[in-house]
């Protein structure tokens, strides 16, 4: 306890010595933490009542409405003030991000799609933001052809109880587990970030034909995923040929850190990929 005291206050300390418009990249050894979280804890998390609650434009400042176009024509009202608005909708999440690999390697790859890392411990979310808020400071600083990163952000969540009050009905096109916590003993099962209830809540708020992308080291943990998406109606497994095409499959084998640990250690990579099916027309 005393060590983490200790590391906590390098912590902070290295935090405050970071200054404004600084486009040095954060320092991961500040931000380290223990790597399981209870999802069913009651953690300090703000989060909106509604997707229509959810202030993105602060993720996405580039993004932003301005007063002028929130309000829309002047028969609307042209007093509307709604910090929320951003010029297109989040489409791409990244649930339990980590310190954000994918989310840097997929900025350049889809330049034109708003992405949102999620992740519930404190230290690993503010490293994932101070990283962005860094790059965004070093792209606006050269002419160079460069991403510029606006178009990714970071929040502190727990997408096991709040997904749904992030994001509306059919909102996103794609959706990445990356390594998540195998939660080995059956007693912790519950905890896994898949399971039929959890997946009926990525099949709310992915849209047909969206993909759920899936990673893991642990072969238990992979056939568990498979097993539950595949008993899911609202989904079916993905050909392996068109698995192995999708350049998100590749990116994100090799880029999140989790996936480059198991390729120094030799290890294996088992990936699966799951469509969001139409919904059967009402009787």
């Amino acid at each position: 306890m005393a060590g983490e005291g200790k590391n906590k206050n390098k912590r902070e300390e290295y935090k405050q010595s970071l200054k404004e418009g600084d486009a040095a990249l954060p320092q991961k050894k500040f931000y380290r933490q223990r790597a399981h979280a209870n999802p069913f804890s009651d953690h300090a998390l703000t989060y909106p009542k509604s997707p229509t609650d959810m202030n993105w434009a602060t993720h996405y400042p580039a993004y932003a409405l301005s007063k002028k176009e929130e309000a829309g024509d002047e028969a609307q009202g042209s007093g509307a003030q709604n910090p929320k608005a951003i010029t297109q909708p989040v489409e791409i999440a990244d649930i339990g991000c980590g310190f954000g690999g994918l989310l840097f390697a997929l900025a350049p790859n889809f330049p034109d799609k708003l992405i949102i890392g999620m992740e519930i411990r404190t230290s690993v979310t503010e490293y994932v933001q101070e990283k962005i808020r860094a790059l965004r400071t070093q792209a606006a600083s050269t002419t160079t052809n460069q991403p510029t990163y606006q178009n990714i952000a970071c929040l502190r969540a727990n997408t096991m109880k709040f997904l749904p009050n992030f994001f509306a009905r059919g909102q996103l096109s794609k959706i990445f587990l990356c390594f998540p916590d195998p939660h080995f003993k059956q007693r912790k099962h519950k905890a896994r970030i898949v399971s039929y209830t959890l997946n009926s809540e990525y099949a709310y708020v992915l849209r047909p034909g969206g993909i759920v992308y899936t990673i893991t080291d642990v072969e238990d943990l992979h056939n568990w995923m498979v097993g539950h998406f595949e008993k899911h109606p609202s989904f079916e497994r993905v050909g392996e040929e068109e698995q192995e095409e999708d350049v998100c499959v590749g990116v994100m084998r090799m880029e999140t850190e989790e996936g480059k640990k198991v390729t120094r250690n030799g290890g294996v990579k088992y990936v699966a990929c799951f469509r969001r099916l139409e919904d059967p027309p009402w009787p």
